[in-house]
């Protein structure tokens, strides 16, 4: 089995947590410890992305350090390792120094290949994006579309990255089924990219804007921050020196997997796919992008009030809880509105009164009329569940394991082993008890499949059916936590 690496995007630590890129690192988490369980070798990777103006002028504003803002905002980041249960193998910063010595490295690459040259340039620049924006991608204000912010027009001399020169080459790889998913984010990168390439701005001004990498040569210039981020890809495997083989293993001979977010399409498949290639590294194999968490028909928003942070989730409904309401209810490539009142009718109908229910149900009865623990074995993993999480589709693929719950509830309603289990008739107390066997099989069978998307509460299933007791409350009703 080849080796398998997986990456989220880094968030930008310009503020605190929210659910959308929660949503990413649980779907990342859940799709690595999935190919664990098959068998592959496995790199997770995060981080945190530092650099940048934005972050420059809220730490300015704030009258606080630079590297002291993004190491508190780091933090809160990582902290979400303990709060969502996440199984990664690295969690990268961009200030880290072996991170810096790549992004240098990447940069002197690209201009060995004559790829990188400098020039004067005035353009209308969003804050926001940390991007030059053509007049025809604004709105008619001329906005940003993603911020809905006036850009600014600036004027200075910076580095430039020719991605025009990569035109046919990112048609190419483009036209690979599976490079990019869903498969209209893959049409609408192809439509960028045949409009025609524009070089992009790779550096900026140290007197402008002095929170960066320093451009390797030229201490009047620090990095772009999407120049600089990007790299953390293969930064966090020890690219360039590559000094024990974890690069090649699971980069250049392994499976490479991109997570991000659908205003991302820009730069992970199209600026970053010819980075890589005039660095003459290969190219990513996929790149899966998702969709937006909305609230009330609306863009969540500090302004608005209407931020839901992963931190209130896990406080309100436990970690896998939290876990499984984002996963299942979040569409994986579409955008989802979701609610507090929508949040909780999921939590009490699907977790307290349906797996949370069918376990105790089950337990107990096993508890009570078996004389042993069910002697379980481990059934081969259906095709329909397998072929859902390889093509990323985690809600479709928890669906598919309710089912089985509701099923088993189903089949507890029609059989009655509860009641036959009563019976002065010996056959009906035999037959009752194979019911209950079958059903202890059927929830350690459940178990295994949840493991990926609720790693404790699967051990604590496989743990009740081997103990052959009823396993304390898995998911309380809400007013109890009150």
């Amino acid at each position: 089995m080849k080796p398998r690496y997986l990456t989220t995007t880094l968030p930008y630590v310009n503020s605190d947590p929210h659910i959308g890129f929660a949503l990413e690192i649980l779907q990342a988490d859940a799709l690595a410890r999935y190919s664990r369980s098959e068998g592959h070798e496995v790199f997770f990777n995060t981080g945190t992305d530092e650099h940048g103006q934005k972050i420059a002028q809220v730490a300015d504003r704030a009258g606080q350090d630079r590297q002291a803002y993004v190491d508190h905002y780091a933090g809160e980041f990582k902290k979400l390792g303990a709060a969502l249960d996440l199984s990664y193998d690295r969690f990268i910063r961009t200030t880290d120094p072996e991170h810096k010595a790549a992004a240098q490295a990447i940069w002197q690459r690209c201009a060995a290949q004559g790829d990188i040259y400098k020039k004067s340039y005035r353009g209308l620049y969003c804050v926001g994006c940390e991007l030059y924006y053509q007049e025809d991608e604004l709105d008619e204000n001329r906005c940003c579309t993603i911020h809905g912010k006036p850009v600014e027009e600036v004027e200075e001399e910076n580095y430039f990255f020719a991605l025009s020169k990569y035109q046919a080459y990112l048609e190419e790889y483009l036209e690979q089924p599976g490079v990019v998913l869903p498969e209209w984010r893959r049409e609408e990168a192809i439509t960028f990219v045949k409009k025609g390439l524009q070089d992009f701005s790779i550096s900026r001004n140290r007197a402008r804007l002095d929170w960066g990498i320093p451009v390797p040569g030229d201490d009047e210039q620090v990095m772009y921050v999407w120049f600089d981020a990007l790299t953390n890809y293969i930064s966090t495997l020890g690219w360039p020196d590559d000094a024990e083989g974890t690069f090649k293993k699971f980069w250049t001979d392994g499976e490479t997997l991109q997570m991000a977010g659908k205003d991302q399409v820009r730069f992970q498949s199209i600026m970053w796919q010819a980075m890589l290639k005039s660095a003459g590294v290969k190219a990513t194999d996929q790149v899966v992008y998702h969709g937006f968490i909305t609230s009330a028909g609306q863009k969540m928003s500090k302004s608005i009030g209407n931020v839901i942070s992963p931190y209130e989730l896990t406080a309100r409904y436990g970690t896998d809880a939290t876990r499984y309401l984002l996963l299942r209810h979040v569409h994986p490539f579409e955008d989802t509105d979701i609610t507090w009142e929508r949040l909780d009718e999921w939590y009490t109908a699907h977790l307290v009164n349906g797996l949370g229910n069918i376990v105790a149900r089950v337990m107990k009865m096993a508890e009570t009329h078996l004389e042993a623990p069910v002697a379980v074995v481990d059934e081969p993993t259906e095709s329909s569940y397998q072929e859902l999480l390889s093509a990323y589709n985690l809600q479709a693929a928890l669906d598919r394991i309710f089912e089985h719950i509701q099923k088993a509830d189903e089949h507890i309603q029609t059989t009655e082993p509860f009641k036959k289990i009563k019976s002065n008739d010996e056959g009906e107390v035999a037959e009752a008890k194979e019911i209950i066997a079958r059903l202890v099989q059927n929830l350690y069978t459940v178990a295994t499949y949840l493991a990926p998307f609720m790693p404790t509460t699967a051990a604590a299933i496989v743990r009740a059916v081997c103990e052959n007791k009823k396993p304390a409350n898995l998911f309380p009703r809400l007013e109890d936590k009150k």
